[in-house]
C-alpha cells in the first residue's frame, strides 16, 4: 500500500479519535528525562558521554559530503546539509569497526546523535540488513544466497563472503531452500555482503512457523523482541495485518501473540533494555519478521516472537545498536 494511502489512515484516525496527528518525540519512561544536558567537551559524570543512559537520543542519516577527526559533514536525507561535531568517544562501522576518518567520502550513513543532533558519538555506514526465506543457495567460497523477503519487498541477492562464511554457518547451519535468513553487513556499490549473523537460525523452515500463543485481548502491552529492517518510511512493520489490506498473502503470520491491526495504527514501543519509548505509525507488513519465533538477549532473555522491525532511524532513536540488530521490547496501543 502506498504510504499516502497510511498517511490518509493516520489523519482519519486522529480526526475521529482527537487525538494529536503529530507522534511524540523518543522519551524516557521511569527515567529522569531532564538528565544529561551538560557539555560534552569535559567527559563529565554529568555529560552525555558512554554509558549515559539518560541522554536523548537523535538519529541522522544521510550521504558524507567530508569529514574531519572532529566534524562530519553530511547531505541528510531531506537534502540539507548537516554539520556534526564528532565526540571524542565516537564509535565508526562499516563492515567492522574503524576510526571516523576511514570513513569514505560518499558513504550513506545513520548517525546516532546527541544535543539536538549535533554531536555525533556513533557512526554505522552503508549498513544493511538481510532478511527472508532462502530461496537458492551458488558458489562453493563466496556463497550468493537468492531472499524471499515477502510480497512486499523485492527479493534480495547476498553474498557471503568466504572470510566471513564461517561466523555466518555458525548460527546458520541450514543454508538451504525453505529456511530463514537473518544477517547484518554492506552495501557495496550496490551488491549486499554478509558480516555478521543478526540471530540464531530457527530450527524450523520459513513456512512452518510454531503456533503463537493465544491473544487474549486484555494486556495492555506484549513483550517479546523488536529488530530493525531497511524500510523506506520512518516507522514500523507489524506482523498482524489483514493480507486483503495490504496485498500480501504471508500477513497475519506471527510466532508472538499479537492482536491483529492497521497500516497506520500507532504503536508504542519501549526498549525495556534502557527505558526509552516512541509512539510510531505501522507504515509496512513485517509478514517474514513474523516468522522468527527467536529471542533478544540484549538485557536478559525476551519472549519469543519479533513484534516489529523498526525504520533504522526509529531503531537507534531507540537506543538500539545496528550492529547488534534486536532489542527486548514492549509495544502496546499507541
Amino acid at each position: 500500500m502506498p504510504y499516502q494511502d497510511v498517511e490518509r489512515r493516520r489523519m482519519l484516525a486522529a480526526a475521529v479519535l482527537g487525538r494529536d496527528l503529530r507522534p511524540p518525540a523518543p522519551g524516557l519512561y521511569g527515567r529522569d528525562e531532564g538528565a544529561g544536558d551538560e557539555s560534552v567537551e569535559d567527559g563529565s559524570a554529568g555529560s552525555p558521554g558512554p554509558g549515559n543512559d539518560h541522554v536523548r537520543l537523535s538519529a541522522v542519516s544521510g550521504q558524507i559530503l567530508d569529514i574531519s577527526p572532529h566534524l562530519i559533514i553530511i547531505e541528510d536525507d531531506t537534502g540539507e546539509e548537516r554539520r556534526l561535531v564528532i565526540a571524542p568517544w565516537a564509535i565508526a562501522w562499516r563492515g567492522a569497526p574503524l576510526p571516523a576518518t576511514d570513513l569514505p567520502v560518499g558513504a550513506r550513513v545513520v548517525i546516532r546523535a546527541l544535543r539536538s543532533g549535533t554531536v555525533a558519538e556513533r557512526i554505522w555506514a552503508d549498513i544493511t540488513r538481510m532478511t527472508g526465506i532462502i530461496r537458492d543457495v551458488r558458489g562453493s567460497r563466496d556463497l550468493t544466497i537468492e531472499l524471499d523477503g515477502g510480497a512486499h519487498r523485492r527479493p534480495l541477492s547476498v553474498v557471503v563472503p568466504y572470510r566471513f562464511s564461517g561466523r555466518i554457518r555458525v548460527r546458520h547451519p541450514q543454508l538451504t531452500p525453505g529456511y530463514l535468513f537473518d544477517a547484518i553487513g554492506v552495501l557495496d556499490d550496490g551488491t549486499a555482503l554478509a558480516h555478521l549473523p543478526a540471530t540464531s537460525q530457527p530450527p524450523y523452515r520459513g513456512r512452518s512457523v510454531p503456533p503463537p500463543p493465544a491473544y487474549g485481548g486484555t494486556r495492555s502491552a506484549i513483550s517479546g523482541t523488536a529488530v530493525w529492517a531497511d524500510l523506506d518510511e520512518h516507522g514500523v512493520a507489524y506482523p498482524m495485518l489483514e493480507a486483503a489490506d495490504v496485498g500480501c498473502e504471508d500477513a497475519g503470520v506471527a510466532c508472538a501473540g499479537l492482536p491483529y491491526l492497521a497500516l497506520g495504527s500507532m504503536l508504542d514501543v519501549r526498549n525495556v533494555c534502557d527505558g526509552r519509548s516512541s509512539t510510531l505509525p505501522i507504515v509496512a507488513c513485517g509478514c517474514v519478521a513474523g516468522r522468527f519465533c527467536d529471542r533478544c538477549l540484549e538485557c536478559g532473555t525476551s519472549p519469543r516472537g519479533r513484534l516489529v522491525e523498526l525504520s533504522p532511524g526509529a531503531y537507534v532513536e531507540l537506543g538500539g545498536d545496528l550492529t547488534k540488530g534486536c532489542f527486548n521490547a514492549r509495544v502496546g496501543l499507541g
